[in-house]
């Protein structure tokens, strides 16, 4: 495993994190085997990892909090998120700070959190959905700093709603974040427009979810592909997305070099760009820690391949079910 500092905050962390998402509200989730992927991915070196208490309200959090604790020795990184006050992902325009993230609201999940976890601390606390018309509203900057002098949080972060990278920059310019959590993958490349720049001129730690984009860039999604209604892709991978995004992995298959598979290719893609700091694949079974913490070797992608895959950028904005 190779490591990579996290922005101001100096912490080496792996570039190859873990999302904990796929542990709690997926179908097929086991705790067991949730367990021993998460041992396995600290024995390989994974030192980074995201949860969120919107992660089956809070189970996801527990099950960190338990592998942190076996795991003394270890200098792992916890991460969660705040939910929003209205439980609505993503955000919308026109929600205000009340909607969302109240100060009292943010005390109060921040130590259910640290309920969940077991945990003393958070190393990096982030607000799970965002809105940049909030940036200068002082309320949730006095509520994160009181969290942090009190030691209860060591740093700050934002997920950024889903693709909406620019929606952010603003609340960045402030200095009260430490990193910000976004959508960066072979069909996701808008951050590279502002966000990325941005968050390297202010050495702000990036960390890029969805390498997979949801499952697309696993190569293994079909037209046919369906999933249990309480599976969160059931609403997300509805017939026209779905269509569409078969087509665009398909179109990406004569563009994998011999001996790789789509999603090495995929993580590789994101590690090329020294901006970002860590990627948190989901993993909930051993072989595929295994698989994704392999791709940390420092075997580069060629500059013509890189090329090539810029022309499968896809810019998408926000629908009824994007959530």
């Amino acid at each position: 495993m190779l490591y990579r500092k996290f922005g101001r905050t100096g912490w080496p962390v792996s570039e190859i994190g873990y999302g904990m998402w796929g542990l709690a509200g997926w179908s097929g989730s086991d705790d067991a085997e949730s367990l021993e992927s998460l041992d396995r991915a600290i024995e390989l070196g994974c030192n980074f990892f995201d949860t969120a208490w919107g992660y089956g309200k809070g189970h996801s959090e527990s099950i960190l909090g338990r592998v942190v604790r076996q795991h003394p020795a270890h200098d792992l990184v916890v991460a969660t998120k705040l939910p929003p006050k209205n439980f609505t992902w993503p955000s919308r325009r026109g929600f205000t700070l009340d909607d969302c993230f109240p100060p009292d609201h943010i005390r109060e999940y921040a130590e259910r959190s640290l309920e969940n976890l077991g945990l003393t601390r958070i190393d990096l606390l982030q607000f799970h959905v965002w809105e940049d018309a909030w940036a200068k509203d002082e309320r949730w900057q006095r509520s994160l700093e009181d969290l942090k002098d009190e030691g209860l949080v060591r740093a700050v972060g934002i997920s950024v709603n889903r693709w909406e990278p620019a929606n952010v920059l603003e609340t960045l310019k402030t200095g009260k974040i430490d990193a910000v959590q976004v959508i960066y993958n072979i069909f996701d490349q808008a951050p590279q427009d502002e966000l990325l720049p941005l968050c390297e001129a202010l050495d702000i730690a990036v960390i890029a979810r969805v390498p997979f984009d949801e499952g697309t860039l696993t190569g293994t999604l079909t037209r046919e592909s369906t999933w249990p209604e309480t599976d969160w892709r059931s609403t997300y991978f509805v017939p026209e997305n779905l269509a569409a995004s078969v087509e665009h992995a398909e179109a990406l298959r004569p563009l994998i070099p011999p001996g790789m598979t789509m999603p090495e290719l995929a993580l590789r893609w994101i590690l090329a760009d020294p901006r970002v700091s860590t990627i948190i694949p989901g993993m909930r079974k051993k072989r595929n820690v295994e698989a994704n913490i392999a791709a940390s070797d420092d075997r580069a992608l060629d500059a013509e391949l890189l090329e090539q895959l810029r022309a499968h950028r896809w810019d998408r904005t926000p629908t009824s079910w994007s959530q």
